[in-house]
């Protein structure tokens, strides 16, 4: 029942992240977007409605995640976000990456990617675990290990409370290389040239999302994911 319980949390909170992404976008009517890692394509074209672009590209190398993309109107490049993309450099007034930086061999590199893959006067949005919520603290205390930090390319070990515990990845890049806390994504985005405009968390377990919406409001930095909208000066 608990672990029912948690699932359906786990889900809800995913949503609730993907909405206030949404409403950090500022819109950029006949602008760029990049979304990279887009999967199906379902959050980049709603990121592009909201956003008014004329164009949206997605990154996305699993296949039928890429042609699901397409099928909503949406570009794609197939290529491995640990490289440099395709694009000139300011080629876009958004750039977007949910879930996506604790995947990366280099978050360096791909901040100076996204860094000149921008145009003077746009803005990234990144949203990624956060070492510092709550749950993660607490695991640490019970001597488990916290959910988002992986210790196996395989399987996902280390938490009797996961939901995910014993669940085989799908492929290595699936799992998880490193996990930010608030001030650490803070801190890297600055040393990258960008101006932070928006640092905030959502979510709070064990709590449903109208009671975490309350939470995050009161304590900002123990939620359960991280979402910075970074402005290229």
């Amino acid at each position: 029942m608990l672990g029912r319980y948690l699932n359906r949390v786990y889900r809800a909170t995913e949503d609730l992240n993907k909405r206030s992404i949404l409403n950090l976008l500022e819109p950029r009517p006949g602008g760029t977007l990049l979304d990279c890692g887009c999967g199906d394509g379902e959050l980049t074209r709603a990121l592009a409605d909201r956003a008014g672009v004329a164009e949206a590209w997605g990154v996305e190398t699993v296949e039928h995640r890429a042609q699901a993309a397409e099928a909503r109107g949406i570009r794609i490049a197939r290529v491995d976000l640990n490289v440099r993309l395709p694009f000139d450099d300011g080629h876009f007034d958004i750039v977007h990456a949910n879930q996506l930086l604790e995947h990366l061999h280099s978050t360096d590199d791909f901040l100076r990617e996204v860094h000149r893959l921008i145009k003077p006067g746009g803005y990234a949005v990144l949203s990624t675990n956060n070492l510092a919520s709550w749950h993660n603290v607490i695991s640490l205390v019970f001597g488990m290990q916290p959910p988002p930090m992986h210790v196996s390319s395989e399987v996902i070990v280390g938490n009797r409370l996961d939901p995910y515990r014993n669940t085989r990845f799908g492929s290595r890049e699936d799992s998880h290389l490193r996990i930010f806390s608030f001030q650490a994504l803070a801190d890297l985005c600055r040393h990258h040239g960008f101006r932070i405009d928006a640092l905030r968390t959502t979510g709070y377990y064990p709590f449903p999302p109208a009671l975490a919406r309350v939470l995050t409001s009161i304590d900002r930095r123990h939620g359960v994911f991280l979402i910075a909208r970074l402005a290229r000066p």
